[in-house]
């Protein structure tokens, strides 16, 4: 069914264009810039952020619809700049000669007369050396600015949202969908900003709760964002994380990766930043992705806050009006930071794996009965009562485990090494080892797994990717920017086996292909790699391709579970876990060993 829209039109039958009045242009941009009430909040704590606010108030009710309230404690404004702060693209963060050297939050002038057109407005202002002021708007309609009671910082209250456009009340989700957006927002810009406090309080009702509170952070850069995502993100994520700071070529890559081993179901832990600047990119998210393909299974999402740092200049904000979409001058360049930076530290971390999965563990161990711990008396009674009687001559010791034999092969201590001296084989799969503190699980067939593949990657890197020549060039036929686009990749394919030409108008000739991926649907592995390039820009599935089979051989080649391992073979086994990198996880992300402390075992008995 075709819909036709009513056009207004002259004397002779033809459109006649005409100028919209104010309201109506402020009501077409509010359409873009706020969405929903997280959209408010998020243009309205960004302003206070730009003012220089030490300390920024959230009060929302009833999700953000009914009311959103700001308050904080920059520089506030003059009765003078009230009704300017409400004309569009009026001001303070540029002068509008380089729109590309954008420092600042917001620039566009956009969101103050947009959230007027939508609601009802009312912003209370206090500049240092001048009075409070106070104006209010409603659809667009300003009323005359007032003196007011204000100590210093700028109050805006935004009342009944989308009152003058009661249509798009209908697209908003439940109060509950709408806090938890508006949460999710204020949470990301307190990580951007951890010097700044924040508080977030639900005020429906009457009675104030509150939602999110983080105190603002002191120390230097990453102590201070440290302990914000410790309050943000909870202890776990902070011990479990990786330091980030890497710099090439102009740009600069900071914050907190974490371990594989703590990887996530879904994507919610992934807190990307351009300049200090919250970012929904593509591209960004594809190289933290890429970063972790090696080490991740599809299924399992790497955790990360990064801030990419680089010359305004090189980045373009102005994307669009949410100011979430960011495009970069040099994307390879950015990309290529992502992926080596993180990449570099995870295997410097060795064979470290995540804090949780101890603590897993021992959630899943139960006593199998409690009891009171008895008084030093009764031990006392019990211990004389287990003495031997007078002139019992005491019986040979019985060989106790481990073995005189056993303990030949172990050369050290087992505070020499972090994963300890092997002492026992359970269910000829796990060995058990003791450490200086605790000890150590360890599944033999998945860390075997990670050796032998770090091993076989080694080896591919020092002799290269053979390839294998094709009898019989494959022939595929592709639209011409296709063509271009592979023809342009070629010597990156080359590097990884693939050898491709071209073959005349916009065929493309397949004469070499990875000769450990054996026979190779040509057409559909050129298709695969052309979505690639569209999505990321680089040539890493071919390269996954190749690890993914690396990954099955070292499966195959390495130790079997139900294999008995001899104790030489167990500390061999822990050694070259030791000095190998990515050992604490498998090839799919799962842990290659469990560790537990001394500490937790001793509670587990109720020593502790």
């Amino acid at each position: 069914m075709t819909v036709h829209t009513p056009k207004i039109t002259g004397t002779h039958g033809r459109p006649v264009i005409r100028q919209l009045d104010e309201a109506a242009v402020n009501r077409i941009a509010a359409g873009e810039v706020v969405e929903r009430p997280a959209s408010a909040v998020k243009e309205l704590v960004e302003n206070a952020l730009d003012a220089g606010a030490g300390r920024i108030q959230i009060d929302i009710a009833d999700g953000g619809k009914s009311l959103i309230r700001v308050t904080d404690d920059g520089c506030g404004m003059t009765a003078e700049d009230l009704p300017l702060a409400l004309s569009r693209h009026a001001t303070s963060k540029i002068d509008g000669t380089d729109l590309l050297d954008i420092r600042s939050f917001g620039f566009r002038g956009e969101a103050l007369p947009s959230l007027g057109a939508v609601g009802r407005l009312t912003i209370t202002s206090r500049a240092e050396g001048h009075p409070a002021a106070q104006l209010s708007c409603e659809g667009s309609r300003l009323s005359p600015v007032r003196p007011a009671a204000l100590t210093r910082g700028t109050v805006v209250e935004l009342r009944d949202l989308f009152f003058a456009t009661p249509a798009r009340l209908k697209f908003l989700r439940s109060d509950r969908a709408e806090l938890q957006a508006v949460t999710e927002t204020v949470r990301r810009l307190a990580m951007a900003e951890p010097l700044v406090g924040f508080t977030l309080r639900d005020v429906s009702g009457g009675e104030a709760r509150t939602l999110f509170r983080a105190d603002p952070q002191s120390g230097d850069l990453f102590d201070a964002l440290e302990g914000r995502l410790t309050g943000v993100l909870g202890r776990d994520f902070t011990e479990n994380v990786l330091r980030i700071d890497a710099e090439r070529e102009g740009l600069r890559l900071q914050g907190y990766a974490a371990l594989p081993t703590y990887s996530r179901g879904s994507s919610a832990q992934q807190y990307l930043f351009v300049n200090g600047r919250p970012v929904l990119d593509r591209m960004l998210f594809g190289a933290l992705r890429a970063a972790y393909f090696d080490v991740l299974s599809r299924d399992r999402h790497p955790a990360a806050v990064l801030n990419l740092i680089a010359d305004p200049q090189r980045v373009d904000v102005n994307v669009h009006p949410a100011k979430a979409e960011v495009r970069f001058r040099e994307p390879d360049a950015a990309r290529s930071l992502i992926i080596t930076a993180l990449k570099s530290a995870l295997t410097g971390a060795g064979h470290r794996a995540s804090s949780t999965v101890g603590t897993a563990t021992l959630q899943a161990m139960r006593p199998v009965y409690q009891m009171d711990r008895p008084s030093q008396q009764s031990l006392s009674r019990a211990f004389a009562f287990q003495a031997p009687a007078p002139g019992f001559a005491e019986a040979p010791q019985a060989a106790v485990f481990p073995s005189e034999e056993w303990s030949k092969t172990i050369d050290e201590g087992p505070e020499a090494h972090p994963l300890g001296a092997a002492r026992a084989q359970l269910h000829e799969n796990y060995i058990v080892a003791q450490t200086a503190t605790g000890v150590v699980i360890v599944d033999q067939h998945a860390a075997h797994e990670r050796l032998v593949y770090e091993r076989l990657k080694r080896q591919m890197a020092e002799a290269g990717i053979r390839a294998q020549a094709l009898l019989i060039p494959e022939i595929v036929e592709l639209s011409p920017t296709d063509a271009t686009r592979l023809l342009h990749a070629a010597p990156a394919l080359a590097n990884i086996g693939l050898t491709i030409e071209p073959f005349g108008g916009n065929a493309i000739a397949i004469r070499e292909t990875p000769a450990i991926l054996g026979p190779v649907n040509g057409e559909a592995l050129l298709r695969d790699i052309l979505d690639e390039l569209t999505d990321a820009g680089d040539t890493q599935l071919v390269q996954a391709r190749i690890d993914a089979i690396l990954s099955r051989m070292a499966c195959h080649g390495s130790v079997r579970s139900g294999r008995q391992m001899r104790p030489e073979e167990m500390n061999a086994l822990l050694r070259e876990m030791e000095a190998t990198p990515l050992s604490g996880q498998c090839n799919h992300g799962r842990p290659t060993y469990v560790e537990l402390s001394l500490h937790d075992i001793e509670r587990l008995f109720g020593r502790r």
